[in-house]
């Protein structure tokens, strides 16, 4: 993972070197202090040599002076990294995202994908910063000092560095409980971060059902969770830290106690071994002083590897998530013709019944330009069957073939560049009325999209808008009715211009008048094409050339509608209570 993690600094690692090397400069200046300081107390001043007091005061200043800009360096330019590192990762996270499964999406939320893109990442940023140079700062000090230390008394510094195994020994036991608790407050706030999404995007149902009441309940179940969660986390972070000052403290004691008693000594043996004069005892607590700094970055910086790294190892988990696969040579679908064939395919959901498929052993061959209607019970493998088709799932076992190619040996992007779909469910972009139309044809010219729009029966409604094609169309097209929403999906898919075109229960969420208006687009989009369509409404199928009911059985019937109400099976009990 620590690889994995550097590898985010290689793009950036002219400005990493160099907020490093300015980190060093100002460890460097910190470390100078102590020693001005000796010299002053055992020299400048009992020689009474003013020159040199003001002149060391002189370079400490300018020292001081050139630490601020540094210090500016570090603080903006260091984030800055951090920041752009951030940014990579959820880059690669989003592209990660456009290739997984549909399988990846039917499992996990919305919100809980969201959480991992924007919140983990953010904590990895600061980690992505502030880590690699406070650990770096902090050995710098911490050798500067001990080096400092040694040539003012060895014998005294040993005394006092013993006493630092202590601490890095409990710091790292700590650290798995951390890790724990910070990882559970992850995976809470991820859930509440999905309960919003949901509750706010369903929010026209619960007021429809007046029940807030209900929302507001799973949230305040959520957010509990997370509170508790995160009590935990900060009940560990509590323990490491008041642990940590004790120690830190008893640091500073010891050295307040052991320096007393050799400066102490000095007074009765000033050659002893175990002396030391007031400018080194002076400096010595300085260089205390500066110890403790490299030892309160590293108590932070354990909390930053517990925020970051549980941050990461999540961010991991998503990226390391198997792609839609595609095999080594798959080629690319040109000019399909639109023959379509299903040979004993089978499919189940990974949430179904073990051993109990979507679809088993189902036979079914569709001719170019031909359209062809499922109809039958809900559940039956309708728009499973079309989901097959784009690869949006995978097979259990069997062979789907466009043109007599198999559709495994087809590269995705060609295959679904093939394949227009209009659904119940129209989902619209947040954007203009353009944008969505576009969407068929990223490189359409606006006259492609006003064409297409015309051919959807779209265009007069669009032209008595404010601001025409350029009007926002609303979260998730909030701002449209029903047909208008479905009209522009046709629109887009006219813009596409795919010869197989499936039509998933298009209509069905309409009134009849809206509904009459539409299939007159759809059939307008049907021309000179293979179409696929799921219906319920069965007057919306009567002249497919082919209709075939679907249950959980396979294709229970099939033939044209008047074919299959003079067999009066099921499909025409279907037909004659549709007709009541």
């Amino acid at each position: 993972m620590i690889r994995e993690f550097i590898k985010y600094y290689k793009p950036h690692k002219k400005l990493f070197m160099f907020d490093m090397f300015c980190s060093f400069l100002i460890a460097l200046t910190d470390l100078f202090y102590p020693l001005i300081t000796k010299n002053i107390i055992n020299d400048y001043v009992p020689n009474r040599n003013l020159r040199l007091l003001i002149t060391w005061a002189s370079v400490i200043l300018l020292l001081y002076l050139a630490k601020m800009g540094l210090n500016y360096f570090v603080s903006y330019w260091g984030h800055v990294v951090g920041v752009r590192m951030q940014g990579d990762m959820r880059k690669d996270m989003f592209s990660k995202l456009q290739r997984l499964p549909f399988s990846f999406f039917d499992e996990n939320k919305t919100g809980t994908v969201m959480s991992r893109l924007i919140n983990d990442l953010m904590d990895v940023s600061e980690l992505a910063h502030h880590g690699p140079e406070d650990l770096f700062l902090s050995v710098i000090m911490f050798i500067g000092s001990f080096i400092a230390l040694s040539t003012i008394n060895i014998y005294l510094t040993l005394i006092i560095y013993a006493i630092i195994p202590f601490i890095v020994f409990f710091a790292v036991k700590m650290r798995k409980k951390m890790k724990a608790a910070f990882t559970k407050t992850r995976e809470e706030v991820a859930e509440v971060n999905a309960n919003v999404e949901t509750s706010i995007s369903g929010i026209r149902v619960s007021r429809a059902y007046t029940s807030e009441w209900h929302e507001i309940d799973k949230f305040d179940t959520a957010n509990e969770r997370f509170k508790t969660a995160r009590g935990h986390a900060y009940k560990a972070m509590g323990q490491f830290h008041s642990v940590m000052t004790f120690m830190t403290d008893f640091l500073y004691l010891a050295a307040l106690v052991a320096g007393g008693l050799f400066f102490y000594n000095g007074y009765a043996n000033p050659d002893s071994v175990l002396a030391i004069d007031s400018g080194e005892f002076a400096a010595f607590i300085l260089y205390m002083a500066m110890l403790l700094k490299p030892i309160n970055r590293f108590i932070s910086l354990f909390e930053q590897l517990q925020n970051g790294m549980t941050g990461f190892s999540r961010f991991r988990e998503i990226m390391e998530k198997e792609s839609e696969p595609e095999i080594e040579g798959a080629v690319t679908l040109l000019n399909p013709k639109g023959d379509i064939e299903f040979k004993q395919v089978c499919f189940s959901y990974p949430t179904g019944d073990t051993g109990k498929g979507v679809l088993n052993n189902l036979d079914l061959k569709i001719e170019a330009g031909k359209t062809v209607a499922l109809v039958g019970p809900s559940g039956g493998g309708k728009t499973t069957l079309c989901n097959l088709i784009p690869r949006f799932y995978e097979l259990e076992s069997g062979r789907i073939s466009i043109d007599g190619i198999n559709i495994t040996e087809l590269t995705r992007y060609s295959l679904r560049r093939s394949i227009g779909i209009v659904a119940q469910d129209v989902f619209l972009f947040s954007g203009t009325v353009r944008d969505n139309i576009a969407y068929g044809d990223l490189d359409a010219t606006d006259e492609q999209i006003i064409e297409a729009a015309k051919k959807a029966n779209i265009h007069d409604y669009i032209m008595t808008l404010e601001k025409g094609y350029d009007t926002k169309v609303g979260e998730r097209g909030i701002n449209l009715s029903g047909g208008q929403k479905q009209r522009i999906s046709i629109a887009r898919v006219f813009l596409k211009n795919p010869p197989i075109l499936i039509l998933d229960e298009a209509t069905s969420a309409l009134d009849n008048v809206t509904e009459m208006q539409i299939q007159a687009s759809l059939e307008e989009l049907a021309k000179g094409r293979t179409v696929i369509v799921v219906a319920h409404r069965l007057s919306t199928v009567r002249n497919a050339d082919e209709i075939l009911v679907v249950n959980h059985d396979g294709i229970a019937e099939r033939g044209s509608h008047d074919e299959l109400v003079a067999s009066n099976g099921i499909y025409a009990g279907l037909y004659n209570r549709s007709l009541r």
